[in-house]
């Protein structure tokens, strides 16, 4: 919520990066509907930028995504990770817990074989902080 914000994935410009996560075939009929709810939703300091998408299989494809400006009031920034913990295990909003987003982020990630050691150090010191 404005008031109690948690956090949620940002991704930010940060050259000879990979990014590694999941793309969606949007279907030619529906791409103005879809987008216009993409655009409402990620309207808070969110810009789409168009990128080539490159697949495991060595395939590539032109993509679009949002990337987080951190010009923008509810961009946290970064801070330590104990503090980022804590801010996540007692956050909830209209979307639902901030701990259940964390965990189901820290999930997919794993289905997908991405390395993520910030998500997964976060996740342990939410699991610990909230089975005390």
């Amino acid at each position: 919520t404005p008031e109690d914000p948690g956090r949620v994935v940002t991704l930010v410009p940060e050259p000879g990066t990979v990014c590694k996560g999941m793309a969606y075939l949007i279907d030619a009929g529906v791409v103005a509907e879809v987008f216009e709810h993409l655009d409402f939703r990620e309207k808070n300091g969110y810009e789409r930028h168009r990128l080539t998408l490159n697949f495991d299989d060595h395939s590539q494809a032109e993509g679009l995504v949002y990337i987080g400006t951190a010009d923008n009031f509810a961009y946290a920034g970064p801070a330590d990770l104990k503090v980022i913990a804590e801010q996540i295990r007692v956050s909830a909003g209209p979307s639902g817990s901030n701990v259940d987003y964390l965990l189901e982020l820290a999930n997919a990630l794993r289905q997908i074989d991405a390395d993520d050691p910030h998500v997964f150090e976060l996740e342990a010191l939410v699991i610990q902080a909230v089975s005390q």
